[in-house]
């Protein structure tokens, strides 16, 4: 009767050893198993310019251009006066006397205006952190990632804003919010303090990237109004300083842009 208390006893601590054993290795096992089947987010770095290339040149695959935008509707309160600048541009231009504007004034595009591509844009992935640079004016912004959004009450209005991110499987998901007033969106349309902009930035094929961005706007905006922006990636571009400092554009009493002549 001992001996078999015995062997029970030491069959106990045998098996009480085994099952340590086993849950120690599935312990260490599913961090493994999980760091092996999680997919890293895309590589987004580097330089990259506008597509399709206004270049000369084959024409770019339509799987890859951009949809186009949803109908801009503003608020009957500010549809009229948007209609009339757009309007006067239009003809200033026809004139070859563009009406001023951000660059006019050496000021910062802000958001969303500098992620539409006239010049390159580098990008540059860092842990919690994805950075756009616009070659124009040297723009720079900051997307926090796995980071909560301020309350758009509580954050300065800057030319960028407060962005935030994060991803979901292949796509970078960013909210912005706090936009200086004074900052012209896309197309010049206005917009509020409470002005919201949501973008979805993705690889349409492994050189194409496309910015879904809407913009939402309780005050001016009767809906949320969405466009796409689309680069194709510049391996080896070097992104150039670009600074205005040169003063030759001034704005005329009539808010036309003009060139200031030196005489010799």
């Amino acid at each position: 009767m001992q001996a078999a208390d015995v062997l029970s006893t030491g069959m106990r601590r045998h098996l009480a050893h085994l099952a340590a054993l086993v849950l120690l290795a599935v312990t260490l096992a599913v961090p493994q198993a999980h760091a092996a089947g999680a997919k890293h987010p895309p590589d987004l770095s580097g330089a990259w310019t506008v597509f399709p290339s206004r270049a000369k040149g084959p024409p770019p695959d339509p799987k890859l251009i951009p949809p186009q935008p949803t109908p801009l509707q503003l608020k009957a309160k500010y549809a009229a006066s948007y209609e009339a600048t757009r309007a006067a541009q239009r003809e200033s231009d026809k004139r070859g006397e563009p009406l001023a504007n951000a660059s006019t004034a050496c000021v910062p595009n802000g958001m969303p205006q500098m992620m539409f591509p006239i010049y390159p844009l580098e990008i540059l992935q860092t842990h919690g952190q994805v950075t756009i640079i616009a070659e124009a004016m040297s723009q720079v912004r900051r997307i926090f990632l796995d980071q909560p959004q301020t309350k758009i009450e509580e954050t300065p209005p800057t030319y960028f804003g407060h962005s935030v991110g994060h991803w979901e499987g292949d796509t970078l998901v960013v909210d912005t919010v706090g936009v200086k007033e004074e900052v012209l969106g896309y197309r010049d349309i206005p917009h509020s303090d409470q002005m919201r902009i949501k973008e979805r930035i993705h690889l349409a094929s492994a050189d194409v990237l496309h910015d879904e961005i809407t913009i939402e706007d309780p005050v001016v905006l009767e809906k949320a109004w969405t466009f796409t922006f689309a680069y194709r990636r510049s391996p080896g571009y070097e992104m150039l300083e670009y600074v205005c400092d040169n003063n030759r554009e001034y704005v005329d009493e009539k808010g036309v842009t003009r060139m200031r002549l030196q005489s010799h």
